[in-house]
């Protein structure tokens, strides 16, 4: 009788335990993945403002020469011209977002420790899993 009563505190020890650990485990990823947010937001938001500001100036600077462009070139092509400096932008602009497409496709704009460590997690879990299953 005595065995029988310590073993289902034992069991609930056990499972406490696990509960504690697994919700301790979590916690320390929730904060891991913030602090890795925090910073991923402020680089983020310095790249955007870059950006911002080299498309102003980049803009301007297309706007003047395509002004200088048009004037120089009138005579010679005539509207043609015009034809032609759309094509280049719009080559431009494809190549810009085909780039674009490519660094999100790489996943370089996720949260690769973070997702690492979870990874990690889930192998070192499902590994458990596999052991227990084979005893």
């Amino acid at each position: 009788m005595n065995a029988s009563a310590s073993s289902p505190s034992g069991l609930a020890s056990s499972a406490g335990t696990v509960v504690s650990s697994v919700l301790k485990l979590i916690g320390v990823r929730l904060s891991m993945a913030m602090l890795e947010l925090a910073d991923a937001r402020d680089a983020v938001f310095r790249v955007v403002l870059l950006a911002a500001l080299a498309v102003l100036a980049s803009a301007f600077a297309l706007l003047s020469l395509s002004a200088l462009l048009v004037a120089l070139m009138w005579d010679a092509l005539g509207w043609r011209i015009l034809l032609i400096l759309f094509v280049a932008y719009l080559a431009l602009a494809l190549g810009t977002l085909w780039r674009a497409r490519s660094i999100i496709a790489s996943g370089q704009i996720g949260l690769p420790i973070t997702l690492a460590e979870l990874q990690k997690d889930r192998d070192a879990l499902s590994g458990t899993d596999l052991n227990s299953e084979r005893k």
